[in-house]
């Protein structure tokens, strides 16, 4: 399969954003903050362009992880640090990781271009990236990449969830397709989504009803199509943005920033076998 314009620029882009996940710096810096756990961590960073919100709203919006796993974090997380703090720590972590991994580097025409791409990209109905783009823009150009891709996973993430939607998979039913399609397995969903095995096996019997899925587990090909269409509709949304920034400047972000992402991904910084279907050899929806 080849992938699209807007499938190729997420693969080169994801790894750089991934950094404030995988990097320890982020979890040191919201430990000191009083955070606890890598997973508080992660939904307190993350939800903090939103503000103080609930859980409910963070389990919406990210979709794919089971409303109790977001309960455990929310709102506990801002009883230790408002968002304000937790933007500054996640900047700060990502400060941190990106002088440490690619010293000597420059990048202030990867950030002077990113950041033209992340003021094009789609917002509208699409709440983490509003949220995102909302925020004041750093000043070192390695950050105001960060930043920039941040918007943009973000703003592919909304399109996402809403192809989901449209498609009528639920956040169960989003981890089990993709997994069945060749993505991640059952048990990294499990483990990095709180689904039990329950959750799945109604989930499993739902597609099944529903033709979408066979009584091995694997999709049909009214499955296949749909999961297809729900990567297609994902692409041509967050496609919006790569157009009005046109082939040129697309391109030489692309490959400003490949090189960055590739060393990450070839050091293992990033876990072959992650929760974010994250591959270089297969297409991919986040």
């Amino acid at each position: 399969m080849t992938d699209s314009r807007a499938r190729r620029m997420w693969k080169a882009l994801e790894p750089y954003h991934a950094i404030t996940y995988f990097s320890p710096d982020t979890k040191q810096a919201t430990d000191a903050l009083g955070l606890k756990g890598g997973w508080m961590s992660y939904f307190g960073c993350r939800a903090a362009p939103l503000g103080p919100v609930g859980p409910d709203l963070v389990a919406a919006v990210f979709y794919s992880f089971h409303p109790a796993m977001v309960a455990r974090a929310l709102p506990d997380a801002w009883d230790h640090a408002t968002p304000a703090q937790l933007l500054d720590a996640r900047l700060q972590a990502v400060d941190n990781a990106v002088r440490r991994l690619f010293p000597g580097t420059s990048f202030h025409r990867a950030a002077d271009v990113a950041r033209q791409a992340a003021e094009l990209a789609p917002v509208s109905g699409r709440p983490m990236a509003a949220a995102n783009a909302a925020l004041e823009w750093p000043d070192e150009p390695h950050l105001v990449l960060w930043q920039a891709t941040t918007i943009l996973r973000e703003s592919r993430g909304d399109g996402h969830v809403a192809a989901l939607v449209a498609a009528g998979l639920s956040p169960c039913q989003a981890c089990l397709t993709i997994s069945a399609a060749g993505g991640p397995s059952k048990e990294v969903f499990q483990v990095n989504r709180r689904w039990s095995d329950e959750d799945w096996a109604a989930a499993e019997d739902d597609l099944r009803g529903r033709g979408l899925l066979n009584s091995t587990g694997a999709l049909t090909d009214g499955g296949r199509a749909l999961r297809q269409e729900v990567e297609d509709t994902t692409d041509r949304l967050a496609d919006q943005g790569w157009r009005a920034l046109g082939d040129d400047l697309t391109a030489e972000l692309h490959d400003l920033v490949h090189p960055l992402s590739a060393k990450l991904m070839s050091a293992g910084f990033i876990p072959p076998d992650n929760p974010m279907a994250l591959r270089w050899d297969q297409p991919s929806s986040r």
